[in-house]
This record gives C-alpha cells, sequence and structure tokens, in this order.
C-alpha cells in the first residue's frame, strides 16, 4: 500500500512542530516480527509491504521452499499483529531486529527479498550490515519513495506532510481506516478478489502503526546509503500502467536514479503487474527469483 499513499501524504497540511527522529529501540525480534520457516537449503528472507499479512507471499514460500529455507516475516502493526511500542521508530526498528534474526540463527548471507516497505527494508538492511546480506530483490520498493514522484524531494521537504499524514492516521477509527486502506488498494493490483484480500489485511492493521511506517519512509533518503551496499541487487519496477516505449523508459529511468550508487544493481520492469507483482504476475516473479537465486549459488 506504500506508492498509493504518496498523494495523501504529500497533499497533507504541514504541522507547526516537527518531532525529533528516534534511533532504532532495543526490541526483541519477537516484538518486531513474528516468523515462519520452511524448506532446506540456502537462506532466503521474505519481509512483506506495508499494512500486509505475510500470506502474500504464500505462492512464493510454496516455489521456494523447494530448494530454499525460505523465512517468511509478519511485521508488527500489521494484519493482526501487535504494534510495537508508540514510541518506537517503526522502520528502524524492524531494521535492526532483522539483522539480530540474522546473526542469532546463524544465516549465512541470506538473500533478502522485500515488497513495498519490506524492499525499504532490504536494501536498508544491507546498507547498513552489508557484511549480513548476500543479495536484495526490492520488489517495488526504493530508497526514497518521494523522489520516485517528484525528483526535487528531500528528506527536509517531506517532514511537514508527512509528520502530518502521521497524525492524522492516528485520529482514524480503524472502520475509518479500513475504508480509505481499501480505496488505496483498487489501483495497486488488477483482481478484484486480491482487492478484497489486500484490504482485508489492512483492516487488521493498527492505523497508527501504518502512518508511523509511512511517515519513517517518507524522511528517510537512503540514495547515498547504497554506496555502502556490496551485495547485488535486483529492483522489479511495477510498469502496467506504463502503455508505450517512451513511458517505459522513462519509469526505468525513475528507478535507475533511486539505485544509482548501489555498485551491483539491475532494474526490470513488470511490465504486466501493478504494485503487487506477486499477484498480478506471478510467473514474471518466480522467474526473476529463480534467475538471481541460481547467480547467487
Amino acid at each position: 500500500m506504500l506508492a498509493a499513499l504518496v498523494a495523501l501524504i504529500l497533499a497533507a497540511p504541514a504541522p507547526e512542530h516537527t518531532p525529533s527522529i528516534h534511533t532504532a529501540a532495543e526490541a526483541p525480534a519477537a516484538a518486531a516480527f513474528a516468523v515462519h520457516v520452511s524448506g532446506a537449503g540456502p537462506d532466503v528472507l521474505l519481509i512483506p509491504g506495508l499494512a500486509c499479512s505475510s500470506e502474500v507471499w504464500d505462492p512464493v514460500v510454496a516455489h521456494l521452499a523447494k530448494s530454499h529455507r525460505v523465512h517468511v516475516f509478519m511485521l508488527a502493526g500489521f494484519a493482526g499483529q501487535p504494534r510495537l511500542p508508540a514510541d518506537a521508530p517503526m522502520v528502524a526498528t524492524v531494521r535492526e531486529a532483522l539483522a539480530r534474526y540474522i546473526v542469532e540463527n546463524k544465516l549465512e548471507k541470506p538473500v533478502v527479498v522485500g515488497h513495498s516497505l519490506g524492499g525499504v527494508l532490504a536494501l536498508w538492511l544491507a546498507a547498513e550490515k552489508p557484511e549480513l546480506v548476500g543479495g536484495v530483490v526490492a520488489v517495488d520498493g526504493v530508497p526514497f519513495l518521494p523522489a520516485l514522484f517528484d525528483p526535487s524531494a528531500t528528506a527536509d521537504s517531506a517532514r511537514g506532510q508527512a509528520e502530518a499524514m502521521r497524525a492524522q492516521m492516528r485520529q482514524l477509527t480503524q472502520a475509518q481506516y479500513a475504508a480509505n486502506s481499501r480505496m488505496s488498494v483498487a489501483s495497486m493490483v488488477k483482481a478484484e478478489a486480491d482487492v478484497d484480500r489486500i484490504a482485508a489485511w489492512g483492516a487488521r492493521s493498527d492505523p497508527s502503526a501504518v502512518g508511523d511506517a509511512m511517515a519513517e519512509l517518507m524522511t528517510t533518503d537512503l540514495r547515498p546509503a547504497m554506496a555502502r551496499v556490496t551485495a547485488p541487487v535486483l529492483e522489479l519496477a511495477a510498469a502496467d500502467f506504463a502503455r508505450d516505449d517512451e513511458s517505459r523508459k522513462e519509469i526505468a529511468a525513475r528507478y535507475e536514479s533511486q539505485l544509482a550508487k548501489a555498485p551491483h544493481h539491475r532494474v526490470i520492469l513488470a511490465t504486466h503487474a501493478r504494485h503487487f507483482i506477486m499477484m498480478d504476475d506471478l510467473p514474471f516473479l518466480l522467474a526473476q527469483l529463480d534467475g538471481f537465486l541460481a547467480e547467487k549459488r
């Protein structure tokens, strides 16, 4: 649900005061996420996106678990998971917990696959702890979302709107949030049945947790940090809305600019998929994952 909330955030009025930014809290992994492990072989981590259940990865888990040990995460505050304490920065805390999970479970440079917010987490983890990550596949998740739509955007220019959006989200009732969430989802996936599934996950998410995560993402520019990523990065960009070659070239250029500093990266357009690539074009996603993982062997 990440991309569809951009317009809402940028349209929100700026507050008079900007809260200070927190650093990552020392929250145990159990508080930051739940995790399910299946299969055997090289390790792959699957991270869902904003307000999504780990179920979004079910077809991918079924495929990858035949040859890999797959760790699929359910993030705090989303789809019925308890949220982190209100004073804990959601995204930064989950990133730190993911790093500890890799170390504590002695995973040998796993490939980290993330959708949307999960892709941001995968990229951030690879930048902050490059020694822990063997590869990143970002499924329509980028280092700095505002600049994908406005190349002149900065973390500072987005800060006021992001904090206003956070405040608005904290005032929503669960019913109001569920209704707004469904409207946002309608443009992110093609099939109505998939809209229903995603909206149901959103309806069980904590509005304040969603707002906190969005505010963090809108004010965290990871583009310079991409220079520290030593692992190969594959960016899969949703491009169903591009109807001609010129539009596709523009989309590719925007995603490429996001990852320009990453030493080893590729951007591939998912030309038949919207934001939820795993739902709109599963064969494409599986083929890209298989190819990327084969290169890691």
